[in-house]
C-alpha cells in the first residue's frame, strides 16, 4: 500500500488559548482531490496553513511524503506545496511577470512553461496585461497559473472560486480536475460549496469546531455519512 503524502496525528492548533484545531488523525492520499468542508471559523483555512508549512502545530506531527516535518521545515521541502487563496494576491506587474515569479525565485528559466500554463487557464494573449486591472475571474486564473507553473506535488486551495460567476467557476474546476488526472497532483481543497467538494473531490471531509468528524468518498459523504451533523451539511444546510 501507498504511503499516504501527508499524515496528521493529533494535531492541535492553538491560538489565545483557544484550539482552533484539534485533528487525531488525517491522512491525505497521494494523487486525491480532497475537499474540507465547514462553516467559517471551522479550521478549515487553519488546516492548509499548517499543510503548507506556514504554520507549525502547537502539538502533534505533521508527515509528509514520509518525512516529519521539523518546525523549521527546509526551503526545498516547503517549495513542493503552494496555495492558491480566496483573494489572490497579485504582483502589480503584467499577467506574464507575476506568473513566472516562483520560476525566478527558483532559477528556473520559463522556457515555454509560461505560455503553456496561460493557455492552460484561458488567458493567452494577455500576458503583457495589467494583473491588478483584471476582473476577478482572471485574477484568480492568474494565481492559479502563478502555482501551476511551478509544478507543486501538493495544490492547496482555500475557496478558490469563491464569489466568482458561473463562467470561471466551471473554468477553474475543470482546470483542477485536469491538473489532477494528467499530472497526479495532490490536492485539498477547502470549501464552503458542498455542491463544488461533490463535483471535484475523491474524497470530503467535514471540520465543526476544529474537530474532523467525518471523512470518506465522495459518493459515502453524501448518500450516506456516518455523523447526522454530515448527513445535514451535506443536504446544504448549516450543522453546528
Amino acid at each position: 500500500m501507498n504511503r499516504p503524502f501527508y499524515r496528521l496525528a493529533n494535531v492541535k492548533q492553538i491560538y489565545n488559548g483557544r484550539a482552533v484545531l484539534d485533528v487525531e488523525n488525517l491522512a491525505v492520499e497521494r494523487g486525491e482531490i480532497l475537499a474540507i468542508v465547514g462553516p467559517s471559523g471551522a479550521g478549515k483555512s487553519t488546516l492548509l496553513r499548517l499543510l503548507n508549512f506556514l504554520e507549525t502545530p502547537t502539538e502533534g506531527e505533521i508527515v509528509f511524503d514520509g518525512t516529519p516535518i521539523p518546525r523549521d521545515p527546509p526551503l526545498d521541502l516547503i517549495r513542493r506545496a503552494t496555495t492558491v487563496f480566496q483573494r489572490p494576491m497579485l504582483l502589480n506587474r503584467s499577467v506574464r511577470d507575476n506568473v513566472s515569479f516562483g520560476l525566478s525565485l527558483r532559477n528556473i528559466a520559463p522556457d515555454g512553461r509560461v505560455a503553456d500554463v496561460l493557455n492552460r487557464v484561458g488567458l493567452a494573449g494577455m500576458e503583457t496585461a495589467a494583473a491588478r486591472e483584471l476582473s476577478g475571474g482572471e485574477m484568480q486564473r492568474v494565481a492559479l497559473a502563478r502555482a501551476l507553473v511551478i509544478r507543486p506535488d501538493a495544490l492547496l486551495l482555500d475557496e478558490p472560486t469563491a464569489n466568482l460567476d458561473p463562467y470561471n467557476v466551471g473554468l477553474i474546476e475543470s482546470i483542477v480536475r485536469e491538473q489532477n488526472e494528467s499530472q497526479g497532483t495532490t490536492i485539498v481543497m477547502v470549501t464552503h460549496n458542498v455542491f463544488q467538494a461533490r463535483r471535484l473531490a475523491h474524497r470530503v471531509g467535514l471540520l465543526l469546531n476544529g474537530n474532523l468528524i467525518e471523512l470518506s468518498p465522495t459518493a459515502e459523504f453524501f448518500d450516506s455519512p456516518r455523523d447526522p451533523r454530515a448527513a445535514v451539511f451535506a443536504r446544504g444546510e448549516m450543522a453546528y
